[in-house]
């Protein structure tokens, strides 16, 4: 073979080799691309059965907790909870025992899902405990030891439980380390429900103690989370227990439905825009006169 020859070969030899390379590397992307795009549509599903897992337990949670507005002959119950992700550590439940209303505000320690697959639980300890003795004080204590005797695992959390009298206005109450709830007489005279104990989880056999009141017309009891007074604005100032008084003295004369939506205002106005930074919770219970 001439030496031309030889070199037209060579030179086909390699063209050919190119061609099958190049045809290899463009399968190879195209392989890679379909991997890719197999991987991302998993992901996406993940994401969307994962997305609707977590408001199918936000709608769980949400039907463990209370209406957002009840009514026992001349009290009126109005509540609302914010979660800060998706998924609420806070809960707020109201049961009949009897003749009497016991009402629990609780707050599991930490945010998201973590926080909020504890509530199902605490929730039930609650209702059975309720359901045995109605007693604030026998309830609280009770939770805390079922709290204390699953473990280490447990988070800690903060409840406050009041059992009182439709036909009376008398309130009992116990506060297990959590922030103390405001009443407001409608004489303009402002008391605080801090009588109990520890938070749950601490210690199994603490002690509590059960504080009691008398709701008279026109006064207004205000309990709420901690995520209330420690809302920050721009300036990393907590909203605090002094504005949360006077918004709740602005707004004592509405109805329970308009004092809370006149505080929660409050709080959102005095945070916006910045996001929530705890899940936040509140509850009003207003004695009305007609």
């Amino acid at each position: 073979m001439s030496h031309s020859g030889l070199n037209r070969g060579v030179a086909a030899r390699r063209a050919v080799d190119h061609q099958f390379g190049a045809s290899r590397r463009r399968n190879s992307r195209v392989a890679r691309r379909d991997e890719l795009e197999a991987k991302l549509a998993a992901l996406q599903k993940d994401y969307a059965d994962l997305h609707a897992a977590i408001f199918e337990a936000s709608q769980v949670h949400r039907r463990l907790c209370a209406p957002r507005l009840v009514r026992y002959g001349n009290f009126e119950i109005a509540s609302e909870i914010f979660a800060v992700r998706h998924l609420a550590g806070d809960f707020f439940t109201i049961q009949t025992v009897g003749r009497s209303v016991v009402l629990a505000l609780g707050d599991i320690s930490g945010k998201g899902l973590a926080a909020g697959m504890w509530t199902t639980h605490l929730v039930g300890r609650v209702g059975a405990r309720a359901a045995v003795h109605a007693e604030p004080e026998w309830i609280v204590s009770g939770v805390n030891r079922d709290v204390c005797f699953i473990g280490p695992s447990t988070p800690l959390a903060s409840l406050f439980v009041a059992k009182f009298d439709p036909v009376t206005g008398k309130v009992d109450y116990c506060s297990a380390g959590h922030p103390p709830a405001l009443l407001l007489r409608a004489n303009g005279n402002l008391e605080l429900l801090s009588d109990g104990g520890l938070l749950l989880g601490v210690i199994p056999n603490a002690p509590y103690l059960r504080g009691s009141i008398e709701l008279g017309f026109g006064d207004v009891l205000l309990a709420y989370s901690d995520g209330v007074v420690e809302s920050l604005n721009r300036g990393e100032e907590e909203f605090g227990m002094e504005r949360l008084e006077k918004q709740l003295r602005r707004a004592k004369d509405g109805s329970a439905e308009s004092v809370l939506f006149s505080v929660l205002a409050a709080v959102q106005d005095f945070a916006a825009p910045r996001p929530l930074v705890d899940d936040m919770s509140l509850v009003i219970v207003r004695r009305v006169t007609h």
